[in-house]
């Protein structure tokens, strides 16, 4: 009987519930303000670019991920969770009544400090809820519910400007926040003190932490076609200043914000390598894809944005797929598979990436690399999970959600490095086309280191599939 309800979804408790309309929210907020940029550069900005709106949210978010998991693990994550989504909506009613940019980036800030504790308790607070299958099929569920508010955000993003104004984006917020807020009251129990509440928190090594990540942010965000400036200059010498000094001072204090001796261990490190080559690959590739449907193949940006569709669709359908395989195979083995029908998908893409391609030709090895991503994407949460101590989920949140934000950023300048390098100065359809095909090849390669040393780190041996005989935590 407990293998037969193991293989049921889980549960559709209000934690769950509770955690996907959250994470939703913030995942919604990612990208529906760029929408709206030419009206609020208009309207407050004086016409001049408004592009901040997007980079204080990104910034602020990036710099506080690692810090605000960590310290869930020492206070708890009802307070935490109640007080970012509490930051996040009055951050929200503040951008809503902005009447100037200062004011608009000042709560943009907030709304990623805010964002930053609903993201990385998210995963806690499932893991807390659920065991063995369930909490596996849990985490699915979030992850798929995550990618669908992301495909969501542009078209929901567009029908609010075009009919309310830019200002609507926010207030959207308002009655959702509020509503969220009053639901963890009823949903998220008291919970008894952190079990690593002991001891002074490590505010010198957070405070390092998060001027480094902002700073590194800050930098992944800039432009590519722009002058290199003295900011830009202050902010490198802030990252490689503040980041080498946090990591020395993690061995030295008793309650460290990272915890590095985790990454002693090859599943915890397969885990982790997998989540930042996964956003290397799929935001990295994405951008120059796009490039490619639009100045290699001629489509409009509608059509183009339409052709992308499949890959966020199939990952959204194969999201659970990649949960239930781990009560068959190890989570090495799911993992490998993922990355290895991504790579099918990314090599079958170079092939094909040429000016006189038809579109339809692409949909296969854009569901493909969907597909994959949808796969590999859940496991990767459950062996982190798996691996580590139930008093450091929080931390481990952390680090997924920052090294998530440096893959992203890497996988651009990276891959755009490869892009420029082989499109050299034109810009004709042909020189989008070679630009684009030597960044899926790279892309192709990429997928398959993913593959070997998943296949090596998180080795069977080492992360053996879950028991399905474990007892559903209620």
């Amino acid at each position: 009987m407990a293998a037969q309800k193991s293989r049921r979804l889980p549960p559709l408790s209000g934690v769950l519930v509770l955690v996907m309309a959250s994470t939703g929210l913030v995942v919604v907020d990612l990208t529906i303000v760029a929408l709206g940029l030419p009206l609020i550069s208009a309207d407050v900005a004086g016409g001049d670019s408004a592009e901040s709106v997007v980079v204080t949210y990104m910034v602020a978010m990036g710099a506080l991920t690692q810090v605000t998991g960590s310290l869930s693990d020492r206070w708890g994550r009802r307070p935490l969770f109640r007080a970012g989504i509490a930051v996040f909506t009055l951050a929200s009613l503040a951008a809503t009544l902005a009447q100037d940019l200062w004011w608009l980036n000042a709560a943009r800030v907030l709304q990623g400090c805010g964002a930053a504790v609903i993201m990385v308790n998210g995963i806690p607070l499932i893991s807390d809820r659920y065991t063995g299958e369930e909490r596996n099929l849990a985490i699915g569920a979030w992850g798929s519910f995550a990618t669908a508010a992301g495909l969501l955000a542009p078209t929901l993003g567009g029908v609010l400007i075009d009919t309310f104004g830019w200002r609507a984006v926010f207030a959207i917020n308002l009655p959702l926040g509020a509503a969220a807020w009053a639901l963890t009251a009823h949903v998220l129990p008291p919970a008894p003190p952190a079990r690593s509440s002991a001891g002074r928190p490590d505010w010198a090594g957070s405070l390092l932490l998060m001027l480094g990540l902002g700073a590194a942010t800050l930098l992944m965000l800039r432009p590519g076609d722009t002058p290199w400036s003295g900011q830009d200059t202050a902010a490198l010498l802030t990252a490689g200043l503040t980041l080498p000094a946090f990591l020395a001072l993690q061995f030295r204090v008793p309650m460290p914000t990272l915890e590095l001796r985790m990454f002693t261990r090859p599943a915890f490190c397969g885990a982790m390598l997998a989540v930042l080559l996964s956003r290397v690959l799929t935001i990295g590739g994405s951008v120059y894809l796009v490039l490619y449907l639009s100045d290699g193949l001629g489509l409009s940006p509608t059509a183009a944005g339409l052709l992308m569709t499949p890959i966020f669709l199939a990952q959204i359908a194969t999201g659970m797929v990649g949960s239930k395989l781990l009560s068959h195979w190890a989570p090495g083995l799911v993992i490998g598979s993922g990355y290895l029908l991504k790579g099918i998908g990314f090599a079958a893409l170079a092939l094909l990436a040429t000016p006189s391609t038809p579109w339809w030709a692409l949909l296969g090895p854009l569901l493909a690399w969907g597909a994959g991503g949808g796969i590999a994407g859940a496991p990767v949460m459950a062996v982190a999970v798996q691996v580590t101590e139930p008093e450091r989920v929080g931390m481990v949140a952390g680090t997924v959600s920052t090294l998530a934000s440096l893959g992203a950023g890497v996988g651009t300048a990276a891959l755009g490095a490869i892009f420029a390098l082989h499109s050299g100065t034109g810009s004709d359809s042909q020189a989008v086309a070679d630009g684009t095909r030597a960044v899926l090849t790279a892309s192709a390669a990429l997928a398959s280191v993913a593959v070997l040393t998943t296949l090596f780190l998180i080795h069977p041996r080492r992360v053996p599939r879950p028991d399905r005989s474990e007892a559903p935590a209620r």
